[in-house]
C-alpha cells in the first residue's frame, strides 16, 4: 500500500521520549507508527521540510554520493517485521540497473522524504501494526522538541 510521511513527533515510553515516525495511507484513519532514534528522526524532518543546513548531514551526503553515480531512489517499501523490527528495501535505479538494498526504514524514509520517492509498506506489515492516527495528533512535533529550523 502507498504511504506517506504525515508526521514526525515524540511519544513517552517506559524507555523515555522517543520519535516516532508516522506513515499514513492516502484514505483511512489508521497510520502506522515506526519508533526510530533522534538522529534519524531530526533527518526526517529536515528532510521533509528541504532544510539546507550548509555542510552535508550522513544521508544528505549518502543521497549526493548516490547521484554522482548515476544513482537515483526509486521507491522506499517497508517489506516486514522481525522481532518487532521493521525492515525496508530501498529500491534504486543504477547505471547498470534496478538495485535493492536493505536498509533501515529510518535511513529509507530520510532518503525518501529528501527526494519525494514514493513509499509503500506491505499490507501485511501495516496490518501488524497499524494504529489509529487520534492516537499520534497530539504527541508533540520533533521540530518543536529539537528546534529545528529556528
Amino acid at each position: 500500500m502507498d504511504v506517506t510521511i504525515d508526521a514526525v513527533r515524540v511519544a513517552a515510553t517506559g524507555e523515555g521520549p522517543l520519535p516516532v515516525v508516522v506513515l499514513a495511507p492516502e484514505d483511512g484513519d489508521d497510520v502506522l507508527p515506526i519508533f526510530i532514534r533522534f538522529e534519524e528522526g531530526i533527518s526526517i524532518a529536515r528532510g521533509m521540510e528541504a532544510e539546507d543546513i550548509g555542510r552535508p548531514l550522513t544521508h544528505d551526503l549518502l543521497l549526493d554520493v548516490m547521484e554522482e553515480l548515476g544513482g537515483r531512489i526509486e521507491r522506499v517499501v517497508v517489506t516486514g517485521l522481525d522481532d518487532n523490527t521493521y525492515i525496508a528495501d530501498l529500491h534504486i535505479q543504477t547505471p547498470r540497473g534496478h538495485e535493492v538494498v536493505d536498509a533501515r526504514p529510518s535511513d529509507s524514509l530520510a532518503l525518501a522524504a529528501r527526494t519525494g520517492a514514493p513509499i509503500e509498506v506491505a499490507d501485511e506489515v501495516f496490518d501488524h501494526g497499524h494504529q489509529e492516527r487520534a492516537q499520534f495528533d497530539d504527541l508533540q512535533d520533533i521540530r518543536e522538541v529539537a528546534q529545528i529550523g529556528q
